[in-house]
Protein backbone atom coordinates (compact mmCIF):
# COMPACT_ATOMS: atom_id res chain seq x y z
CA UNK A 1 0.00 0.00 0.00
CA UNK A 2 1.02 3.48 -0.79
CA UNK A 3 0.69 6.17 1.19
CA UNK A 4 1.25 9.54 0.04
CA UNK A 5 1.29 12.89 2.47
CA UNK A 6 0.94 16.49 0.92
CA UNK A 7 1.96 20.06 2.93
CA UNK A 8 2.40 23.16 1.95
CA UNK A 9 -1.29 24.38 1.09
CA UNK A 10 -2.61 27.76 2.29
CA UNK A 11 -3.91 31.29 1.93
CA UNK A 12 -1.82 33.60 -0.20
CA UNK A 13 -2.66 36.67 -1.76
CA UNK A 14 -2.81 37.54 -5.84
CA UNK A 15 0.89 37.76 -6.65
CA UNK A 16 2.52 35.57 -4.07
CA UNK A 17 3.99 31.92 -3.88
CA UNK A 18 3.65 28.76 -2.16
CA UNK A 19 5.67 25.51 -2.43
CA UNK A 20 3.46 22.00 -2.65
CA UNK A 21 5.31 18.74 -1.50
CA UNK A 22 4.31 15.32 -1.36
CA UNK A 23 6.27 12.27 0.34
CA UNK A 24 5.32 9.26 -0.74
CA UNK A 25 5.91 5.68 1.10
CA UNK A 26 4.95 2.34 1.60
CA UNK A 27 5.21 -0.48 -0.73
CA UNK A 28 6.68 1.44 -3.59
CA UNK A 29 9.00 -0.91 -6.45
CA UNK A 30 9.74 2.33 -8.67
CA UNK A 31 7.83 5.69 -9.27
CA UNK A 32 7.94 6.70 -12.88
CA UNK A 33 4.87 9.19 -12.74
CA UNK A 34 4.48 12.01 -10.62
CA UNK A 35 1.87 14.65 -10.89
CA UNK A 36 0.00 17.74 -9.23
CA UNK A 37 -3.60 18.14 -9.60
CA UNK A 38 -6.29 20.61 -8.64
CA UNK A 39 -10.17 20.61 -8.22
CA UNK A 40 -12.07 24.34 -7.95
CA UNK A 41 -15.49 24.34 -6.64
CA UNK A 42 -17.60 23.13 -9.02
CA UNK A 43 -15.17 22.09 -11.01
CA UNK A 44 -13.34 18.85 -12.40
CA UNK A 45 -10.23 17.58 -11.27
CA UNK A 46 -7.64 19.17 -13.94
CA UNK A 47 -3.86 18.02 -14.10
CA UNK A 48 -1.96 20.85 -13.34
CA UNK A 49 1.76 19.26 -14.11
CA UNK A 50 3.75 16.11 -13.88
CA UNK A 51 7.13 14.99 -14.20
CA UNK A 52 8.21 11.96 -15.55
CA UNK A 53 11.24 9.39 -14.17
CA UNK A 54 13.65 10.60 -17.12
CA UNK A 55 12.48 14.38 -15.99
CA UNK A 56 10.15 15.04 -18.85
CA UNK A 57 7.33 17.57 -17.43
CA UNK A 58 4.15 18.60 -18.45
CA UNK A 59 2.22 21.61 -17.39
CA UNK A 60 -1.63 22.76 -17.92
CA UNK A 61 -1.55 26.29 -20.33
CA UNK A 62 -2.63 28.49 -17.14
CA UNK A 63 0.14 27.66 -15.17
CA UNK A 64 2.90 27.33 -18.21
CA UNK A 65 5.43 29.95 -16.82
CA UNK A 66 4.78 30.51 -12.90
CA UNK A 67 4.57 26.67 -12.16
CA UNK A 68 7.59 24.45 -11.61
CA UNK A 69 7.23 20.46 -10.81
CA UNK A 70 10.24 18.62 -9.85
CA UNK A 71 10.45 15.55 -8.05
CA UNK A 72 13.18 13.65 -5.77
CA UNK A 73 13.80 9.98 -7.26
CA UNK A 74 15.32 8.67 -4.04
CA UNK A 75 13.36 10.45 -1.30
CA UNK A 76 9.79 9.54 -3.67
CA UNK A 77 8.88 12.79 -3.08
CA UNK A 78 7.54 15.77 -5.70
CA UNK A 79 7.26 19.50 -5.48
CA UNK A 80 5.05 22.02 -6.97
CA UNK A 81 6.75 25.51 -6.78
CA UNK A 82 3.85 28.14 -7.66
CA UNK A 83 4.66 31.38 -8.35
CA UNK A 84 2.68 34.81 -9.80
CA UNK A 85 -0.04 33.03 -8.35
CA UNK A 86 -3.70 33.80 -9.18
CA UNK A 87 -6.92 34.39 -7.61
CA UNK A 88 -7.89 31.38 -10.26
CA UNK A 89 -5.58 28.67 -8.77
CA UNK A 90 -7.58 28.59 -5.86
CA UNK A 91 -8.37 24.24 -5.20
CA UNK A 92 -7.59 21.89 -3.32
CA UNK A 93 -4.46 20.34 -4.48
CA UNK A 94 -3.88 16.99 -5.17
CA UNK A 95 -0.84 14.32 -5.79
CA UNK A 96 -0.88 11.71 -7.21
CA UNK A 97 2.18 8.72 -8.23
CA UNK A 98 2.28 5.89 -10.56
CA UNK A 99 4.66 2.91 -11.27
CA UNK A 100 3.04 3.25 -14.95
CA UNK A 101 2.86 6.57 -16.64
CA UNK A 102 -0.37 7.56 -15.16
CA UNK A 103 -1.39 8.27 -11.54
CA UNK A 104 -1.83 5.51 -9.57
CA UNK A 105 -2.18 6.55 -6.14
CA UNK A 106 -3.52 9.61 -4.41
CA UNK A 107 -3.03 12.03 -1.57
CA UNK A 108 -5.59 13.48 0.21
CA UNK A 109 -5.34 17.21 -1.19
CA UNK A 110 -4.35 20.01 0.17
CA UNK A 111 -6.22 23.67 -0.05
CA UNK A 112 -4.56 26.08 -2.36
CA UNK A 113 -6.29 29.60 -1.47
CA UNK A 114 -5.79 33.13 -3.37
CA UNK A 115 -6.84 36.38 -2.10
CA UNK A 116 -7.42 38.98 -4.53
Amino acid sequence: QVQLVESGGGLVQAGGSLRLSCAASGTIFRINFMGWYRQAPGKQRELVAQILRGGMTTYTDSVKGRFTISGDNAKNTVYLQMNSLKPEDTGVYYCAVGAVVRPQHWGQGTQVTVSS
